[in-house]
């Protein structure tokens, strides 16, 4: 009898595993609240029972699949315009899920570390700018309400399980919003409000982390740069790929959010960090199957970092020189850089607050560069100088409404040398879209650098009150794109 009762009861268990193994499970970035890329194929996909039928509905659309062997799935869902009007979406199989309140819109991931996991909850703390709206930006948390802009928080451990709650996206608001990313946070805003469609917006970051980690180790293995200068790639390269982005794909997205590069430039790093910046941004267009996607990124503010220590010996140029890195991977198809030289009130402070202003510069890069919209989205880049008399003619990009000094009063941080590279501070005059820079000093120069030192917060910019880039003309970092 009790060899009998032991049988029924494997038999019982043996039945509730193979239901078990049987139930259509999804991932968690697919849930209630969320928002679906428009004018794109959609990927919904999971997992069930080896040969098992999965149906997805959505919209006015049907469409079915088998599970392979190993019991995954996937259906695309065809291409749909842009809707406000919450749906719900049903995956079926053996059991049903019903995923409530789905719009269709646009849909961006952010990550980097932690000036982009800055969360809402220390926006609020910042000091009141000078506004005369009726909202400070550092007040967002008490108004905001808008159930067109939905968030999504990946963690190091949440999308390594499935959820069965599908409770990953929320409305951008309340507890969910003061622990998601700020700068995130106002690009969807901002976005929202000029596209008039639904955002969504996923935020995957870590406080401190450098880049390796946020790319494998075989896009890195792909770049020849490393192997040729023998550059061994630490940093446990691919540790939060593995955990917070490749579980991601293939989630469909309009493009890419970076803000990082603090810990690297703790290490001294220069070129060395724009062949990582083209491995990591070639491994996550791949893993999304698209070449294309746009990758628009923060270039990082004034510190002092000589005041810190560290694995090198700083100087006040270790920053401008990572900042030139991230400059140069402009090179790369699809990307685009905002300025942050004048968004740090506090130079031994490496978290900035304005995180809001940060947020709207992305989105400008974002609406003129992927939406086509008609409006300035970078202040002043060099593109090149001449030499007259004893003067230096430096020619800019992006001079948008015109050139101008933000404060009115003279322009600042330009610095002039002659053959012996001594540099020296220079007086530099707007003349159309040129400044003419010189130096008492300095009768014959052969070079300009501008907003050249870690400390630089200097007043040029263009009249679309966008700052300038800092640069500088001798000795630049010379990169060269990998054939892909």
């Amino acid at each position: 009898m009790g060899r009998l009762l032991k049988y029924s009861w494997l038999m019982i268990c043996i039945c509730c595993f193979a239901n078990s193994r049987a139930q259509v499970v999804l991932p968690k970035v697919l849930g209630n609240n969320m928002v679906l890329q428009r004018n794109a194929p959609l990927p919904i996909w999971g997992t069930a029972a080896a040969g098992e039928k999965v149906t997805v509905k959505f919209s006015k659309q049907t469409k079915s699949t088998v599970t392979d062997a190993s019991g995954n799935w996937l259906i695309k869902l065809d291409p749909m315009p842009a809707s406000a009007k919450p749906a719900r979406l049903i995956i079926s199989g053996i059991n049903t899920i019903k995923l409530e309140n789905i719009l269709v819109g646009e849909v961006w991931l952010c990550s980097g570390q932690s000036n982009m996991q800055y969360e809402m909850r220390k926006n609020s703390k910042v000091k009141k700018p000078n506004t005369n709206t009726a909202n400070s930006p550092v007040d967002e948390l008490d108004y905001a309400h808008n159930p067109q802009i939905r968030i999504f928080l990946v963690t190091q451990k949440n999308l390594l399980k499935p959820d069965s709650t599908h409770s990953g996206w929320r409305v951008a608001e309340d507890s969910a919003l003061r622990a998601f990313s700020a700068v995130g946070y106002f690009f969807a805003k901002n976005l929202q409000h000029d596209l008039k469609v639904p955002v969504g917006i996923i935020s995957s970051a870590v406080s401190g982390s450098r880049i390796e980690p946020w790319a494998p180790q075989e896009a890195f293995d792909a770049i020849p740069y490393f192997k040729v200068n023998n550059i061994k790639i630490d940093g446990d390269p691919g540790k939060f790929y593995a955990k917070m982005i490749e579980p991601v794909a293939p989630f469909a997205l309009k493009g890419f959010l970076w803000y990082q590069g603090e810990s690297n430039c703790f290490l001294g790093e220069t070129i060395c960090y724009t062949y990582k910046m083209e491995a990591l941004i070639n491994s996550w267009r791949k893993l999304w199957s698209d070449k294309t996607l746009p990758f628009y990124y923060v270039q990082i503010a004034p510190y002092y970092y000589t005041q810190g220590k560290g694995p090198v010996t700083y100087t006040p140029f270790t920053e401008p020189e990572l900042r030139e890195a991230q400059a140069a991977a402009l090179q790369i198809p699809h990307t685009g850089m905002i300025i942050t030289t004048d968004l740090n009130d506090d130079l031994k402070n490496i978290h900035p607050p304005f995180k809001w202003e940060i947020g709207r510069r992305l989105e400008l890069q974002a609406l003129a560069n992927t939406y086509n919209q008609p409006v300035a989205f970078s202040g002043p880049v060099y593109k090149s100088m001449k030499i007259s008399s004893n003067k230096i003619i430096l020619e800019f990009d992006h001079p948008g409404a015109g050139l101008t000094s933000h404060d009115g009063k003279p322009l600042t941080d330009f610095t002039i040398a002659g053959a012996d590279g001594n540099f020296v501070t220079a007086d530099a005059i707007i003349k159309g879209n040129t400044v003419e820079v010189s130096a008492g000093s300095v009768t014959k120069p052969v070079a300009a650098r501008f907003a050249w030192s870690e400390s630089a917060q200097p007043n040029f910019y263009n009249k679309d009150g966008l700052p300038a880039a800092p640069f500088r003309t001798d000795n630049p970092l010379k990169f060269t794109l990998t054939a892909n």
